[in-house]
């Protein structure tokens, strides 16, 4: 079969199925019938002469031809959006893109530190941000989706060819709002036993140095919550409702944005910043100028 005998719409519908978990959804984002859909992914089929959904109860799931059509889909119509993107930055002159995806566990004040230095290049750069889980931001760059991936962890195995560059680390803080500070302040860190905490929940990077921290103070803090969005912890942080953990680094940043000063400094637990990228050796020039000025930002 040749490449011309593929229906490129066909193969649209049947990538926005697949995204979207079923025909009637995708009916409901593209705004058409689902007899419609049903009917142009029969064809597509047709024409491949393979199967690419299969029923299972009622939704649809991916055949194994339909996951390898669904890789070479989603490459496809990346390309398409890629090129709607340099033509749109054609037109402003001397600027380039920067796609950066940011791990919903770094801190976005972290981010911000780090994405500050390609903001400060001669050519102007437009910044593309986009917050999400670590293993979906890591899919997304194999697919070059983005340039680069903030967050706080290397990349372990996987089949994806992605690469760790070490950013730096940052000492690691307690902070709370004044009054909050000024109760656990004083004979700190064994004040900590029963303190209301609010911490990363366990799958993040840091929380495992924080447990052992404390198990090595030999205190034991109350957990008043656990949240995946360092920003969203943060914020509870605000309320008064614990105190939390955040880079001494930031200390202006936080005291300004929420109210909350420095408890205390949790010794030998530091957290760890990355730039994962699709390449060994960087040729981004903003993701360069990250990588050039990260030590000096934490």
């Amino acid at each position: 079969m040749k490449a011309s005998n593929i229906n490129f719409r066909h193969l649209y519908y049947f990538w926005v199925v697949a995204k979207e978990g079923g025909v009637t959804a995708a009916a409901k984002r593209l705004g058409v019938a689902v007899q419609t859909i049903s009917m142009q992914i029969a064809q597509l089929e047709q024409s491949l002469g393979k199967s690419l959904l299969a029923p299972q109860g009622r939704r649809l799931v991916l055949t194994e031809a339909g996951q390898t059509a669904l890789g070479y889909a989603d490459q496809i119509f990346l390309l398409g959006e890629q090129m709607q993107e340099a033509l749109a930055d054609a037109d402003l002159g001397n600027s380039m893109r920067l796609n950066v995806g940011i791990s919903d566990s770094l801190p976005k004040l972290t981010a911000y530190r780090l994405l500050e230095a390609a903001l400060h290049l001669p050519q102007k750069v437009r910044l593309s941000c986009h917050d999400g889980k670590f293993e979906s931001l890591l899919a997304d760059l194999a697919l070059h989706k983005f340039d680069v991936v903030l967050t706080d962890r290397p990349v372990s195995s996987t089949s994806l060819r992605v690469f760790s560059h070490p950013l730096g680390e940052g000492q690691i803080m307690l902070f709370g709002l004044p009054a909050l500070a000024e109760r656990y302040l004083p004979d700190f860190p064994a004040s900590l036993n029963g303190a209301p905490l609010l911490l990363p929940t366990r799958n993040n990077a840091l929380r495992g140095r924080l447990d052992q921290w404390f198990e090595l103070q030999g205190v034991r803090p109350e957990i008043a919550g656990e949240f995946e969005d360092s920003a969203l912890l943060k914020t509870f942080g605000r309320t008064g409702l614990g105190l939390f953990p955040a880079p001494s680094a930031l200390a202006p940043d936080i005291e300004a944005q929420f109210n909350s000063v420095p408890v205390g400094e949790i010794s030998q637990v530091r957290e760890q910043f990355f730039a994962i990228s699709t390449e060994m050796k960087i040729r981004h020039p903003a993701v360069e100028a990250i990588l050039a000025s990260a030590q000096q930002a934490l």
